[in-house]
């Protein structure tokens, strides 16, 4: 079964209730069989060299708007821990530091995502959406519009995207239709404001010490932070009244 959804800005993104052949699926769209040709090797070989295959592996990213960098985390999927694979460069950036909010702020989402659709013809070559607005942005912000359509993409422009260059989004697409297709159907995508270790932490807590809002939501993120990078595993959390993380 198919669902198909329409976007301004992407011509057709393509949305699949079933895994069951789910990259068979994708090798119907010329962009996608033009990555396998270029970069399934690579991704075979990556894999394999921290014990895994193509076959059994699920999908955990993490972004950090201010250093610019993508990290690939990878497991078996009867692992719990995650390890990480490879970190990629973020090619541009708009906005600044801080949450989405609003349709047109520029800025990019900070908070706990998943990849909930693929687009094989893209306007920025291949895409991956981002479930941007989630329950926690739609419960803090007061905008009437909060915005959509965000995500990792080839190219590298962006209005509060991920851009990671046409070349690198072959590699980052394939890795996440090989999980789609082992059944992961929500390949979670966190997105910091910066890497949230204690000494950053500090630095970007007194630069913003007047903005209370923003450092409370910026401690909820560090929590969710801590927590993940202690046992590597995916977060499990749901999202009370005022739109705060609370992690189980």
């Amino acid at each position: 079964m198919r669902r198909f959804l329409f976007f301004p800005v992407i011509a057709i993104t393509l949305a699949f209730t079933l895994n069951s052949d789910f990259l068979s699926d994708q090798k119907r769209y010329k962009r996608v069989r033009v990555a396998i040709d270029e970069k399934e090797s690579l991704v075979h070989e990556k894999l394999n060299s921290v014990g895994l295959t193509t076959a059994d592996f699920q999908l955990l990213m993490v972004a950090y708007k201010q250093e610019g960098k993508l990290d690939l985390y990878v497991k078996k999927i009867s692992e719990k821990s995650y390890r990480k694979l490879k970190t990629y460069d973020i090619c541009a950036k708009s906005g600044t530091l801080g949450p989405k909010r609003k349709q047109g702020d520029m800025q990019v989402p900070e908070g706990f995502y998943h990849i909930d659709r693929f687009n094989p013809v893209s306007n920025f070559y291949l895409s991956l959406g981002i479930n941007y607005p989630n329950l926690s942005d739609r419960r803090k912000s007061k905008a009437s519009n909060l915005g959509g359509d965000i995500f990792i993409h080839g190219s590298c422009v962006t209005i509060g995207c991920l851009p990671m260059t046409t070349d690198k989004i072959k590699e980052i697409y394939l890795y996440a239709v090989h999980a789609k297709n082992n059944g992961q159907d929500k390949i979670p995508v966190y997105i910091f404001p910066f890497e949230m270790t204690e000494k950053k932490y500090a630095q970007y807590a007194e630069e913003e010490s007047s903005n209370t809002e923003l450092l409370h939501f910026w401690k909820n993120l560090k929590a969710g932070s801590d927590i993940f990078y202690e046992n590597t595993q995916e977060l499990k959390f749901t999202v009370d009244q005022k739109g705060n993380y609370v992690f189980n």
